[in-house]
């Protein structure tokens, strides 16, 4: 998401970040909610920025990448409706906040990130925190993961200029992607896959994520 570069009134604490930031703006469910507090957005920024960690925006976290801010990745992740039966895709595993939470949530994770280095970072934040049900690979998310689909839910934390339609075709009936479209300013769209090949979209409103980036690694 746009990174901004100066905040003032910075909550102390990551509870406090939750009550005021995401709870406090309505996100309610109790899960996702219980989820965010056990995981420390703090332990997910650069060390020069721990002094950040809970301010209401997103922040950088090198290779062109940010965390995304803490009421977007509640209002995301309330939104795929997540089951602890779910098999999830996460399209962008970044630092690995979103997937951290995510894993809390449902069966299993398959994230999927191209910047090699965030992707290692990920994977080493993730066993510290001894969450077992994740799976960080290096690839091109705009193919999405089809040797494992059908998945549950579909999650994209990077904004494509339109929906990839190899995720669509990745998303199980009956399933749920939650992504942000369009340029510049986008869109974040919820879309139920209904029946097959029959998908329902739903407006959560504008957001502003970086670009999906899209190009060719070996699989």
């Amino acid at each position: 998401m746009k990174v901004m570069t100066w905040y003032s009134d910075i909550p102390q604490t990551n509870e406090e970040m939750i009550a005021t930031q995401v709870a406090g703006r309505g996100v309610n469910d109790m899960f996702v909610l219980e989820a965010m507090r056990k995981v420390d957005r703090a332990l997910f920024v650069p060390p020069d920025l721990r002094d950040q960690a809970y301010v209401d925006g997103p922040l950088p976290v090198g290779y062109g990448q940010t965390i995304s801010q803490p009421y977007v990745v509640g209002l995301m992740t309330q939104a795929l409706c997540p089951s602890s039966t779910d098999r999830v895709l996460e399209v962008g595993s970044g630092t690995g906040y979103q997937t951290a939470i995510l894993a809390q949530l449902v069966k299993e994770v398959w994230s999927l990130e191209i910047v090699p280095e965030l992707a290692d970072l990920a994977r080493r934040r993730l066993e510290a925190l001894g969450l077992r049900n994740v799976r960080i690979l290096v690839r091109d998310g705009w193919q999405g993961l089809p040797e494992e689909a059908p998945f549950d839910k579909i999650i994209v934390t990077a904004a494509p200029e339109r929906v990839p339609e190899a995720l669509l075709e990745q998303l199980e009936v009956g399933g749920i992607m939650v992504v942000p479209v369009g340029e510049d300013v986008q869109e974040l769209l919820q879309i139920t896959h209904v029946e097959p090949g029959h998908y329902v979209h739903r407006k959560l409103g504008p957001v502003r994520f970086v670009p999906m980036v899209h190009r060719d690694l070996p699989l």
